[in-house]
């Protein structure tokens, strides 16, 4: 075992430059950071959506938010709306807040179900303020005592120009970056560990421990370590993306849309300065021809650029940290984008590494918890993102109709029949899904419980009536305070911190 005096991070990009910023910023100077990269590798940004705990990055970073929104081309997510999952022409939203108000033993969905077989009518979302927001365009952070008006949100955002915003945060903190190639690693004889990298120029970057956040090609963790990969692909059988951007609208969404083709969906992004579009597909059912022809005759604006292909295989490494190597971002695996999880699974590396960072030496008890961790952490997001798949009813295609009878993850087929049968949901730990957040894709996509709480029970017909009615007037009744979307972002973007 050797101290930790260096870390070398192998890669920029949102991946490389968050991790030297984080570390950085936690570990002050008891570490020193060195991060390698190369102009002529591109930067592939696979979403350019957040959810909110990267407001919890900027936190520890103290970064102010007009700062962030000026110089990344931010905007506000609240939801995503989801188009086509269900059957083509439903639609329904998976926000960041809380329908209704729940008890302490019995949530909000539960008197909705009662109301329901009541034939009480009204839409689980009329009690979700996110949704309200969205529907009507409009936000700003509401700050009132009452969590009932909690109004959780998160950005989108340039991904290009937030990996330089955090670049120069990182820089300004003592960050070295080293421009080149890697040819070569020197590893150590006796335990397999990486001791330096060599360049092609001849140069040895030395370090203690390496970060790699060399993108799908994954140089130190797979193609020098042959760490080995868990291919998820029977589950999630897209298996390539096509991204364009396109001309702005002349109003932002403060959502995310998915919307459902026949062998994959198609994202749309709104920024102050254009739309982020791409479609992600599954090649044994779409060329790259037929998804080009998909992608630009949905546009809602003009392109403005040719599409790029970006192919990619789901799944993760079987261990993202091996030896002295921790794989960040794509080199530790990919998950589509659909629930926009890509930038937070690399905030969720780099925190659970701050927590368990060695400080005499790295020790197995170390790399087996932060292992553990990470694998549930990626197979509960795995679950989650499969449950979209699999809850569809479409008969258009083969593609729908396999994912709708495929054997599922015994956890997501318990969770599923849970849920189904009284409404009850279990929190997993490490889930970064809440319980809002499945109920609303469930019913969503059509599961439906068949019972609910006893606790459901306690209003008369008459009560429940009318508490329902109070409660959606209580939730909407921020909406006529609260500016629209675009002049929130104006008024930010014109602040100075």
């Amino acid at each position: 075992m050797r101290p930790i005096h260096k870390v070398v991070i192998l890669g920029g990009g949102t991946a490389g430059w968050m991790s030297a910023a984080l570390i950085s910023k936690v570990l002050g100077r008891q570490v020193a950071i060195e991060l390698v990269e190369s102009d002529e590798i591109g930067i592939i940004g696979v979403g350019e959506a957040t959810i909110p705990p990267i407001q919890q990055v900027n936190a520890v970073l103290g970064i102010d938010e007009a700062d962030f929104l000026r110089e990344t081309k931010a905007t506000i997510k609240l939801a995503i709306r989801f188009e086509n999952w269900g059957q083509i022409g439903e639609s329904y939203y998976h926000t960041f807040g809380t329908a209704g108000r729940n008890l302490g033993f019995c949530s909000f969905h539960h008197f909705w179900t009662r109301a329901q077989k009541l034939g009480i009518p009204g839409s689980y979302w009329d009690f979700d303020l996110n949704y309200l927001c969205a529907k009507s365009n409009k936000f700003a952070p509401t700050n009132g005592n009452d969590p009932i008006w909690d109004l959780p949100y998160a950005y989108h955002f340039d991904s290009g120009l937030y990996g330089q915003f955090l670049r120069r945060y990182a820089e300004n903190l003592g960050v070295v970056r080293t421009e080149g190639k890697v040819a070569d690693v020197q590893r150590a004889a006796s335990n397999g560990d990486i001791m330096a990298l060599v360049l092609e120029d001849g140069r040895v970057v030395a370090g203690d421990l390496f970060i790699d956040c060399s993108g799908g090609r994954g140089v130190l963790i797979q193609q020098h370590l042959g760490t080995g990969f868990e291919d998820w692909g029977h589950w999630l059988p897209c298996d390539r993306a096509m991204a364009v951007p396109s001309a702005r609208f002349e109003s932002t969404l403060p959502f995310t849309r998915s919307i459902a083709h026949g062998a994959g969906w198609q994202w749309r992004i709104p920024l102050q300065h254009r739309n982020g579009n791409g479609l992600v597909y599954s090649s044994q059912h779409y060329s790259d021809e037929q998804a080009a022809d998909i992608l630009l005759g949905n546009l809602d604006s003009p392109a403005l650029d040719a599409p790029k292909i970006i192919p990619f295989r789901t799944g993760r490494v079987r261990q993202q940290w091996n030896c002295n190597v921790v794989a960040v971002g794509l080199s530790s695996g990919f998950l589509e984008p659909l629930e926009s999880t890509s930038i937070y699974l690399i905030q969720s590396a780099i925190t659970r590494l701050l927590h368990l960072f060695p400080h005499a030496g790295i020790t197995s008890e170390l790399v087996a918890e932060y292992n553990r961790q990470s694998q549930l952490e990626m197979e509960l997001v795995r679950d989650f993102i499969i449950l979209h798949y699999h809850a569809n009813q479409r008969q258009d295609s083969t593609f729908w109709r396999d994912l709708r009878h495929m054997d599922v993850p015994d956890r997501l087929a318990r969770k599923i029949a849970l849920f189904r049968h009284n409404g009850a949901l279990v929190q997993d730990q490490y889930d970064i899904f809440m319980e809002p957040s499945w109920v609303q894709v469930m019913m969503g996509q059509g599961i439906m419980p068949e019972d609910y709480h006893p606790i459901a029970d306690g209003p008369s017909d008459d009560e429940l009536r009318t508490q329902l009615a109070q409660l959606a007037e209580l939730k909407a009744r921020p909406l006529s305070q609260l500016p629209a979307h675009d002049r929130y972002i104006d008024m930010q973007v014109a602040r100075r911190s």
